[in-house]
């Protein structure tokens, strides 16, 4: 192909690309196949590039890379795709991260699930942040390290060979069949993973669920910089006004937000964030509690992608196990936690919890004053001895503005580390970046999760902390307008179909404080049997949703997204945010996102509709 073409192509395609490409965080689900992403954004898009058709109609009506930027996105998926046709390769071989060491880590995961040898070689020196000894020691992957003067020299490995190197030129490699994977690194931009030889295309899918799962790709705003430098653009760069004025101004809106005053951790994504957590908690019960079962206690329900990670990390680590924890519907979560905790006492193992208040998607919230009694009660192990008090991970994302954890507040006497994901209401749906503080009894903790923050290279970006810094001094109020939109549509339903279960906080958790602006709607249904029930009611619930958004296509999106500035969002949790869940655990119902702004009337009209209709 001629490297030319594509990259004036490239050119015309950036001048022309859709706004929300750079500045939205999620995507329209109905103009998405999960079993085809990135593939069939790519085809489409190579087809166009085959036309000679770079116009923004053109570009707009490509059909959604991934579900979640987090993932990926059409602007890293186009930095893949150019960076391969330079190096006659599949699109599908390269792969961009924001971090310069998850690529790493994601090739010593595979190996370690599958008994084989790593080395990484390296010229110049490795990213400040790789400490060998602590990937080795908590997350338990095995390797050697070689420095070497230059790729040509790389020898044949049992095993697999892994080549880093930081180079000015993106994306660019050296041909050596005894290297079986690239890694690029950009001081500013992240890195550039690519997958060299045939007998290494398995390792793509793995190396892709790390980066969903534990890290992001590169950045819009940075894949764009990457764009512009291999087509030698010099006005790449983005301005940072004042990158320290900047993260002083977040940590300040975070220590009001929460009300606690201890240091507060800025990451490129809720999930960047919760992987620091859990290696960051592990690594502490390594050095305080060693030889010690570490269990980690999470609902099996939850969203996928905190259900699915903890899995994943236990599953590489001997000593670590997953407790289920079933909150939702029938079970109540104080209760549920007692009862694992004193089997865990028993044990004398190290308990971690992992729980979302208000959960999700039922919206639920336990009570506080029974789960504080649960969490600080003092318990024995066999031996007799006190055994080892739990940790709380507090996902606060639907109700950021509650004080857990500040002096006097439900949970200041237990140790708790709460985290958002920055894509919702601090952002408002303008980044991913995510952060999480905790309270006074787990200031040692936090800098063991600063440590593998630091270690994954998964701090919040600059520009991150640039949107962060403009949005959350508005959070509290947006909310606030959000949620009085969502609870005036919910009456609305609930008088408009009162045979609809809608699962929504009371006036009285509200007047506490908790105010979501998400509530799930399981709609009545009709049939003869069980299944006959279900599968009209999912019938129903996408006719619902296709009705909104093609009658509000300005401001109603079938989409995940929750804490958005504008519109209102539309979801089934069974076949989005718990896509990795097992079966018998999702939930097909209809999740709905208020803004703060959008046309209320107009929603209540069609919603009237879709009534009428059934």
């Amino acid at each position: 192909m001629d490297a030319n073409k594509v990259l004036n192509y490239i050119e015309e395609v950036l001048e022309n690309m859709p706004a929300g490409w750079l500045n939205l965080t999620t995507h329209r689900l109905d103009i998405y196949n999960e079993n085809l992403a990135k593939t069939q954004f790519l085809q489409q898009f190579e087809a166009l590039f085959n036309d000679a058709n770079s116009t923004s109609e053109a570009l707009s009506n490509l059909p959604t890379a991934y579900d979640y930027i987090r993932l990926g996105h059409p602007l890293s998926c186009i930095l893949e795709w150019v960076i391969a046709h330079l190096n006659n390769l599949e699109a599908d071989n390269v792969i961009s991260f924001s971090s310069k060491t998850i690529p790493v880590l994601a090739i010593l995961r595979k190996n370690l699930l599958e008994g084989k040898n790593t080395r990484i070689t390296y010229s110049g020196e490795l990213p400040e942040c790789f400490n060998a000894e602590v990937v080795k020691r908590v997350y338990g992957y095995n390797f050697e390290l070689r420095k070497i003067e230059k790729a040509s020299t790389i020898t044949k490995f049992d095993g697999s060979t892994i080549f880093i190197s930081e180079q000015e030129e993106i994306g660019s490699i050296d041909h050596n069949p005894n290297i079986d994977f690239f890694i690029n690194l950009n001081s500013q931009l992240g890195s550039i993973l690519i997958v060299n030889g045939k007998e290494n295309k398995s390792y793509i899918s793995d190396i892709q669920h790390v980066r969903r799962r534990e890290t992001i790709a590169m950045t819009p705003a940075n894949s764009i910089i990457a764009l512009k430098s291999i087509i030698r653009q010099s006005s790449a760069n983005i301005k940072i006004t004042s990158t320290e004025a900047n993260k002083t101004q977040v940590l300040d809106a975070i220590a009001t937000v929460t009300g606690s005053n201890t240091k507060a951790l800025l990451a490129s994504s809720g999930l960047s964030m919760q992987y620091a957590i859990m290696m960051g908690l592990i690594h502490d019960a390594l050095d305080n509690h060693k030889g010690k079962a570490i269990k980690i206690i999470v609902p099996p329900n939850c969203y996928g992608g905190t259900n699915d990670q903890a899995r994943r990390v236990a599953a590489c680590i001997d000593n670590v196990e997953i407790v289920d924890l079933l909150v939702d519907g029938d079970n109540d979560m104080v209760q549920s936690i007692d009862t694992i905790l004193n089997k865990i006492a028993h044990e004398d193992a190290v308990p971690y919890i992992i729980a979302e208040i208000p959960t999700n998607p039922r919206v639920e919230v336990p009570n506080l004053i029974n789960l504080k009694a649960v969490l600080t009660k003092e318990r024995k192990t066999d031996n007799g001895e006190f055994a080892i008090d739990p940790v709380f991970i507090l996902d606060q994302t639907f109700c950021p503005n509650v004080h857990f954890l500040g002096e006097n507040a439900i949970l200041s006497t237990v140790r708790t580390i709460s985290y958002v994901s920055g894509s919702k209401f601090p952002s408002g749906g303008q980044c991913t970046a995510g952060y999480c503080v905790g309270n006074t009894k787990t200031e040692a903790l936090m800098d063991k999760i600063e440590t593998h923050l630091r270690l994954c290279d998964n701090e919040a970006t600059d520009y991150q902390v640039e949107i962060l810094a403009k949005q959350l001094p508005s959070m509290n109020q947006r909310i606030h307008d959000a949620y009085k939109n969502t609870r005036e549509f919910v009456n609305y339903i609930h008088e408009t179909l009162p045979g609809a279960k809608i699962n929504f906080v009371s006036e009285e958790l509200a007047s506490e404080g908790f105010t979501p602006s998400v509530f799930s709607l399981d709609l009545p249904t009709k049939g003869n049997t069980p299944e006959e029930k279900e599968a009209y009611k999912r019938a129903m619930n996408l006719k619902l949703i296709n009705l909104m958004i093609t009658e509000i296509p300005n401001e109603s999106k079938f989409c995940v997204s929750y804490g958005q500035l504008k519109g209102c969002y539309w979801t089934i949790p069974a076949t989005s945010t718990q896509g990795t869940t097992k079966e018998g655990d999702k939930d097909y119902i209809v999740r709905v996102s208020l803004s703060p702004s959008l046309d209320l009337d107009l929603h209540k009209k069609v919603f009237s509709k879709f009534v009428e209709s059934i």
